[in-house]
């Protein structure tokens, strides 16, 4: 099983070319104003044209209204929709598309309660928690994750991540997938070419460990 690889938080088409080079799996554009990595509908809409033919563009939303998920819609037909705040399982449905559902963990968080409300995602994107909605650069306490494959989704593993620690935590846990923003970064919200490659590079020498 080879690890998938979701970077977030792009805002140019340099880096975005770096990420397609490197082997990314998914792109991921943020679209909540009080984050630094925070893109307008159409110049997002630019960037995910500069990805390549397997490779997913991602949109994250924070609670946002229906008429705006819409119009990131219209303009990335193919995009895979993110939810990362308080949003409803019957919000998050009313799209009729596929979903990644992100929970921000913390000891009273149980992820397999989350798992059969948000039955229909596609994946549970488990990050630190944070009242600021992630992008926090921590890791959690990843004990707090139930045992690979007690989820009806796949698991994306979130926070804190970069080259340094994602050989561990995909020899420790097996996710489906990582997901990374400010561990590919130089200053925040300013992506690194090199920590991109970086991170990318650690995650096959992760799976070709489990070989």
């Amino acid at each position: 099983m080879r690890t998938r690889i979701k970077l977030c938080g792009f805002q140019t088409e340099d880096t975005v070319r770096a990420a397609t080079r490197a082997g990314a799996d998914a792109v991921g554009f943020v679209f909540y104003p009080p984050s630094p990595r925070h893109i307008e509908v159409a110049q997002a809409g630019q960037l995910a044209r500069c990805l390549g033919a397997w490779q997913t563009p991602v949109a994250l939303f924070v609670n946002p209204q229906a008429d705006f998920v819409n119009s990131v819609i219209s303009e990335i037909p193919n995009v895979l929709l993110q939810f990362h705040g308080d949003e409803s399982p019957q919000f998050c449905d009313s799209f009729r598309r596929p979903y990644i559902k992100a929970i921000r963990m913390k000891a009273d968080v149980n992820l397999l309660k989350e798992s059969e409300k948000f039955h229909v995602a596609q994946a549970l994107l488990v990050d630190s928690w944070s009242e600021a909605y992630g992008g926090t650069g921590h890791t959690f306490d990843w004990s707090l994750l139930p045992k690979a494959g007690e989820l009806k989704q796949a698991l994306v593993l979130s926070g804190g991540l970069d080259a340094s620690n994602v050989e561990q935590a995909i020899h420790g846990l097996r996710p489906y997938g990582v997901d990374v923003s400010s561990g590919i970064e130089s200053a925040r919200g300013i992506k690194s070419i090199e920590k991109i490659e970086m991170f990318c590079k650690a995650v096959q020498k992760a799976d070709a460990g489990l070989l």
